[in-house]
């Protein structure tokens, strides 16, 4: 998306509690000044939604539509720059709670970040070479030959710079002659996995005339180690509400690092915002949940938190890192309603969306961590729920909770 826009504020005061025609009416006025096309913000003051007629032809089978609610996650101001960050998620507090933590990073300037080049991987399964520990040597050999095999099955994302990169061999078990061959695709501004998926069938054939043996699968992988995004924030204690919840934010993180169990709801939390945000721009968030869980799991230790917290003189400073494969070009985001969420969101690429969505992520987990030191997570959690009840029982004429 360009960022030739008018950049809106992500800091809207009191915007929750405006009446939602006000607030559709407040961001939908962004296309006036330059910040939404006029298509997206006709489709923001109709209602939003997918058509069903739209949704045939998009999946398979299909008898209607599902709808989840699309809110705005506020406050975020990562690299120096703001942006509103759509979420499809029907828990109000996975909203409330990035927005409010977005609100305290805020005060210390916003979060920083930066994203590895979009380079995915292909992978081409073999068995039976006869030769397992030599074909590395082979790829070596024939790396570039494999890579321009690569490049003519994507002539187009090469025409944009994209293309192939390397290619690599590692054994999986030489008894057998099991191998994988890898090759590093730079696929630009998309997610890229059908681009990949063709470079990997493409190569195919001709590596198994390298090595011999029989080609197996060949496809992606969703472990995108070599696109990896960071954010780290920097909070005060006075704004998170002083040198105790300091330092029990900290001893949460703690927690997390030395307890797998906990570590799971630990990294649950940070894909409450990022999947919700994923979701509304499109993004493929089922292989971004498989690369995160994957990721966390790597290394010495074991499953390991994906975000961790540190006390420093002034308050707490945290960091996450995790792979981001997201586009901003191609599949889900031609579908209605995902322009313009990426229009609100004001990224210039796919490598500025993982960032933001690296922070989304973080300020998700320091909410989090935040109130399970303090007051207990429920709290909050169960006020939202519970205005929720009560709008729903008024749809149908209930009085008191069940």
């Amino acid at each position: 998306m360009s960022t030739d826009r008018v950049r809106p504020s992500s800091r809207l005061a009191g915007f929750y509690q405006r009446p939602l025609d006000e607030r559709v009416a407040t961001i939908a006025a962004l296309a006036d000044g330059g910040g939404l096309s006029p298509e997206s913000a006709a489709w923001l003051r109709g209602g939003g939604g997918l058509d069903v007629a739209t949704a045939d032809r998009m999946s398979e089978n299909v008898i209607g539509t599902a709808g989840l609610p699309l809110a705005l996650a506020l406050n975020l101001r990562v690299n120096q720059l703001d942006h509103l960050v759509p979420m499809a998620v029907e828990e109000p507090s996975v909203v409330a709670a990035a927005s409010a933590a977005a609100r305290l990073v805020r005060l210390s300037g916003g979060f920083t970040g930066d994203a590895d080049p979009p380079i995915m991987t292909a992978q081409i399964h073999v068995d039976g070479v006869r030769d397992a520990t030599g074909a590395e040597m082979i790829l070596r050999e024939h790396g570039r030959e494999l890579c321009a095999i690569g490049d003519r099955a994507i002539p187009r994302m090469v025409a944009r710079g994209g293309g192939c990169r390397d290619a690599s061999c590692r054994v999986l078990d030489a008894a057998s002659g099991a191998v994988v061959v890898e090759l590093g695709i730079d696929v630009g501004d998309a997610m890229g996995a059908n681009m990949v998926d063709t470079v990997a069938e493409a190569v195919a054939p001709r590596i198994a005339e390298l090595l011999g043996g029989e080609v197996a699968l060949r496809i992606l992988s969703n472990l995108a180690l070599r696109r990896k995004a960071r954010a780290r924030a920097e909070v005060s204690a006075e704004a998170l509400g002083g040198a105790a919840c300091a330092d029990g934010v900290v001893r949460a993180s703690r927690f997390a690092e030395l307890d797998v169990a906990r570590a799971a709801t630990h990294n649950k939390g940070i894909m409450n915002g990022i999947d919700a945000a994923a979701v509304a721009l499109g993004q493929d968030w089922r292989a971004i949940e498989a690369g995160a869980h994957a990721f966390a799991a790597l290394g010495v230790g074991g499953y390991r938190p994906l975000a961790t917290w540190r006390r420093t003189a002034s308050g707490v400073v945290g960091t996450i890192e995790l792979p981001m494969a997201v586009g901003t070009v191609g599949g889900g985001t031609r579908a209605p309603g995902v322009r313009a969420a990426l229009e609100l969101c004001n990224v210039s690429g796919a490598r500025e969306l993982a960032v933001v969505l690296a922070a989304v992520g973080l300020a998700s987990n320091l909410a989090a961590l935040r109130a399970l030191s303090g007051e207990g997570i429920q709290r909050g959690h169960m006020k939202l729920h519970a205005r929720r009840l009560d709008e729903s029982a008024a749809r149908v004429g209930v009085k008191e909770h069940p």
